[in-house]
């Protein structure tokens, strides 16, 4: 059975395969390999996914959700219609949309995947993304930090023997760092630091918040949902205009007037300049952690839509010393590097001469008490077992004792970060351990932390004086989803009413339209009104040839309305 590799992102989505010339990636059912990442309700109640649900965030923004990704592992709801959701069960419905198209594209059903995370997504995200396959009904073989899958589809085509390259990953909503080496046909990862909340979507957040600052300042705390979403829409827009023109200006409808926005290029850079010095500690981390200086890197890739900024791609050539590299699309260098992973998974004869490592990119612990001076304790103190940037797959163990005699619990929690008090740490979770009484001497436990392949912590605990020893499954933690409940919601994935992958270019067209009126006024809104109603009619006549004419008059027409919301 194939095994697919899926790039799961906050903005958009992608699949790929690995095959006889290398990796390809699936297209979805409107011919594009890119899917936006958003979940929504259509009018009679299908889940809807990708760029239908993407254009109904403007015209339907309390049906539709985007940029879940960043709530993965929190028990953060989101409401659709009268069911509730987590960012697991949206993630599922957009792995389940990529799994379709896959499988209308290769023929066969596809129940095995490799999905990309960002690298500094925790031990908690990371289950959650196993948890969200599991509901689509993919068995995940294994999770990929997405900058060491991009540094797969650049290392595949490298003409060099060996380099040492930086790999900056920027997303919708992550960065990632990574450094690696290429020597002998091995790929190494040196180190790996980032920010599991910094991507593309907080530079457009600030150009949202510059053009409600334009529109009179309070006004952002009092727009409805439906202005809020067009606001963002034309944002983001704004931005990509950015990256080829020094000024953009924007038409946006407010109450009940047309109001132009301007933004140019100068302003955009001073907005963005705490973005852009929350990217710079990364890289300098990932840098000093591998042991080298900025003069030792060879290569810079850049990898992420939002690496195309040309405000981020100036920093990284100042702060690097060298031009970044893009040769492959910055969207798709991740699905197209875990689709490598996947053959090196399978174990294709074109990968045979390839081996990739990898790192744990934060360091993990648990929490301890020290007495520092005769009856004095002091706790919440850090104490680490595996050191950041060690090598994949690792196992430690460090021996600790309970604090006092008599003790017959320990409570055992676990963090990830780098500061020594674990109040400035990620609590992963907490367990109970109980110990035996012991009124003569202190009773000691052994705590083994195992870090696989795909950055997945497995705790075991042995009791020393009765040698038992117990696995642990982390506790404590808001976000984690039990193997039952996972279960359960896989079943009522498979009841809930998908919109059907054959009329997804007949609804991202109606989607367009319902947007392209939220933004116009008087007499467009009535033409645009006429078009969704003869396009309608067309759908009712069920006549292929007519609908796929239909469609692509509209498209036409749509771009020339969208391209006078920019100018």
């Amino acid at each position: 059975m194939t095994l697919v590799a899926i790039d799961l992102g906050t903005t958009n989505s992608l699949i790929s395969v690995f095959t006889e010339s290398g990796p390809e990636l699936i297209p979805n059912a409107l011919g594009d390999v890119l899917t936006p990442s958003a979940v929504g309700l259509s009018d009679k109640g299908d889940i809807i996914v990708g760029q239908a649900a993407k254009n109904r965030l403007v015209s339907h923004p309390k049906k539709t959700f985007a940029r879940f990704k960043r709530f993965m592992g929190t028990n953060r709801d989101f409401k659709l219609g009268r069911k509730t959701y987590r960012a697991e069960d949206l993630s599922a419905m957009v792995l389940q949309s990529l799994k379709s198209d896959a499988e209308a594209y290769l023929g066969h059903e596809v129940t095995r995947a490799i999905i990309s995370v960002p690298a500094y997504f925790n031990d908690v995200q990371r289950k959650a993304t196993y948890a969200a396959g599991k509901i689509a009904g993919l068995k995940v073989e294994r999770l990929i930090n997405e900058p060491t899958a991009a540094a797969l589809a650049y290392g595949l085509n490298s003409e060099e023997d060996e380099n040492t390259f930086i790999v900056i990953d920027l997303g919708g909503g992550t960065f990632d760092v990574s450094i690696l080496e290429i020597f002998d046909g091995i790929m190494e990862v040196r180190s790996s630091a980032g920010d599991a909340f910094l991507g593309g979507e907080d530079f457009t957040e600030a150009i949202v918040r510059e053009f409600a600052r334009q529109l009179g300042g309070p006004v952002f705390e009092t727009l409805s949902p439906a202005a809020l979403g067009l606001l963002r829409d034309l944002a983001d827009k704004a931005k990509i205009e950015l990256s080829q023109k020094e000024e953009v200006g924007v038409k946006f409808t407010h109450g009940n007037e047309q109001v132009e926005l301007k933004l140019s290029r100068q302003t955009f850079e001073e907005i963005s300049e705490p973005l852009i010095k929350k990217l710079r500690m990364p890289v300098q981390r990932a840098i000093s952690d591998a042991d080298l200086r900025a003069e030792n890197i060879d290569r810079v890739i850049l990898v992420g839509g939002a690496t195309r900024m040309p405000i981020v791609r100036a920093h990284m050539t100042r702060l690097l010393k060298l031009f970044p590299e893009h040769k492959i699309d910055p969207d798709h260098v991740v699905a197209l590097g875990a689709a490598v992973q996947a053959g090196l998974v399978d174990r294709h004869e074109a990968l045979e001469d390839v081996v990739m490592t990898d790192v744990c990119p934060f360091t993990l612990g648990t929490e301890v008490t020290t007495e520092i001076r005769p009856g004095h304790y002091q706790s919440g103190l850090f104490q680490p077992i595996i050191e950041r940037n060690t090598v994949i797959p690792v196992s430690r163990v460090v021996r600790n004792s309970t604090v006092v005699k008599g003790q017959t619990e320990v409570i055992l929690r676990i963090y990830q970060g780098e500061a020594p008090r674990v109040k400035d740490n990620v609590l992963l979770g907490e367990i109970k351990i109980d110990v035996p009484k012991n009124m003569l001497e202190h009773e000691e436990i052994d705590i083994r932390f195992t870090y696989d392949v795909s950055g997945v912590l497995e705790v075991l605990v042995t009791t020393i004086s009765t040698d038992r020893t117990e696995r642990l499954i982390l506790e404590g933690n808001p976000g984690s989803l039990s193997l039952d409940e996972i279960n359960k919601r896989f079943k009522q994935l498979e009841k809930l009413k998908v919109h059907p992958r054959d009329k997804a270019e007949n609804l991202a067209i109606i989607s367009r339209l319902e947007r392209a009126y939220e933004n116009q006024l008087g007499d467009m809104r009535h033409f645009i009104n006429q078009k969704l109603s003869e396009f309608q009619l067309i759908l009712d006549g069920q006549k292929e040839t007519d609908i796929e004419n239909a469609r692509k008059e509209l498209s036409e027409w749509l771009e020339q309305i969208e391209r006078t919301d920019i100018f």
